[in-house]
């Protein structure tokens, strides 16, 4: 008996290109996710809302496993909150289809809030179990938010209640989500799996820093590298501060921006930022770039600096660590977790440039950021992908013993 399971990502699509305002870790999550139960034998869909009626509705992630798009509401982009009101649409589709394609859904594994209700509304129509993973909470958002504008709505607050309540399993990255999750949500811990993300070590490895600069035709000098949305939540600014303080001739590389978005309000900001500081010849904003060319950037970096004011769990932290380079990164949510103080790179206190300049000023050029890069490959060697599905299958095992059928022999690590 073949495994078969829907896998919901309403708002974003895993094909879609990274650094977009609605891309990111995210993405890279479920498709590797996806890709790798179809290596393991289970059948995988991932239903995702269309954003372009030119792309044709189903396309190959790889072995047993495809994407879906389904039509909610405008084949556009459109707002994160507008799409609640198209979550009916959007489970009447995936239901509809299930129908056309004679496909009873074993199990539901929804990401983000929004998938989440939609995939109450399948679970009760499929009667298929629900495991959801939220990547981001409202409510720790809602904590470190600077502005009325930054604020998440209500609305998303009430929601992801319900899914806590309600779902069958919660995924949660590592124990401080978890302990996130109980405490401002009221989730019973006993239904909360711990299950860290994943990287491509295939892909993200470690590479002479001297070469990775060659072949982007960078300078000898030591190197920051800030990889990321160019948004209030991620830090930047206080990076940008700790600059002052760094001694030259070290220099900032910011990947990140939005192609889909118009280069104004924060990113905007930032850019007069730098003007003010006086760092015009020290800092450098390139766009998101390709994860194939990304793995560069990391590998010729001295430091990766992630000053984050929230992160559930650091994706970026664990591709820079793949590649051999130190983090030194905010000790607030997953980072604390994802990152191991003084074994792989640096934790310091969230919004403090000071601490922040004395934590990466060390490290530059230095025989101890090198040990730290070395110790952070061996660390991010323990979470490639497959051991992440595995994990995810397991799981999925205590909801439907068919699952078990497509395990291994034996674990990848531990923590499985």
């Amino acid at each position: 008996m073949n495994l078969s399971v829907a896998i919901l990502s309403v708002h974003t699509c895993p094909l879609a290109a990274l650094g977009g305002k609605q891309t990111g870790g995210m993405n890279v999550y479920v498709r590797q996710t996806a890709r790798e139960l179809g290596l393991m034998g289970v059948r995988v869909d991932v239903f995702t809302r269309s954003q372009n009626a030119t792309i044709p509705r189903i396309v190959e992630l790889g072995p047993g496993a495809r994407v879906i798009h389904l039509p909610a509401g405008p084949e556009a982009p459109i707002p994160r909150e507008a799409l609640h009101a198209h979550l009916d649409e959007f489970a009447e589709g995936a239901e509809a289809f299930a129908r056309e394609q004679g496909i009873r859904y074993d199990l539901i594994h929804s990401h983000y809030w929004l998938s989440g209700v939609a995939g109450l509304r399948l679970r009760e129509r499929w009667g298929a179990p629900l495991v959801h993973m939220f990547h981001t909470l409202g409510r720790l958002k809602n904590e470190v938010a600077e502005t009325p504008g930054e604020l998440e709505p209500a609305l998303r607050i009430d929601e992801e209640t319900r899914i806590v309540a309600e779902a069958d399993r919660i995924v949660a990255a590592n124990v401080v989500e978890r302990a996130h999750l109980v405490w401002y949500y009221g989730a019973r811990s006993e239904r909360v799996a711990v299950i860290p993300c994943g990287v491509d070590t295939e892909l993200f490895q470690p590479m002479d820093p001297a070469k990775a600069r060659d072949l982007l035709e960078l300078p000898p000098d030591p190197l920051l590298l800030y990889v990321g949305r160019l948004t209030p939540i991620k830090g930047l600014d206080t990076l940008l501060e700790a600059m002052v303080a760094i001694p030259g001739p070290a220099d900032l590389l910011v990947v990140g921006g939005e192609h889909d978005e118009p280069d104004d309000g924060h990113a905007a900001a930032l850019r007069a930022q730098v003007k003010a500081l006086g760092l015009e010849r020290r800092v450098r904003f390139l766009r998101a770039q390709p994860q194939r060319r990304l793995r560069l950037f990391y590998a010729a970096a001295d430091v990766t600096v992630m000053p984050s004011h929230y992160e559930s769990f650091g994706m970026v932290a664990l591709e820079a660590m793949a590649c051999g380079s130190p983090v030194v990164a905010s000790r607030v949510g997953g980072l604390t977790t994802t990152v191991q103080d003084g074994v792989t790179g640096r934790l310091v206190p969230e919004g403090d440039p000071a601490a922040l300049a004395a934590a990466i000023t060390p490290l530059l050029g230095s025989a101890e950021g090198r040990r730290l890069g070395q110790q952070a490959t061996r660390w991010a060697a323990e979470h490639r992908w497959p051991c992440v599905a595995e994990a995810v299958c397991r799981l999925y095992s205590e909801l439907r013993p068919v699952a078990r059928e497509h395990l291994p022999h034996a674990p990848c690590r531990s923590w499985l």
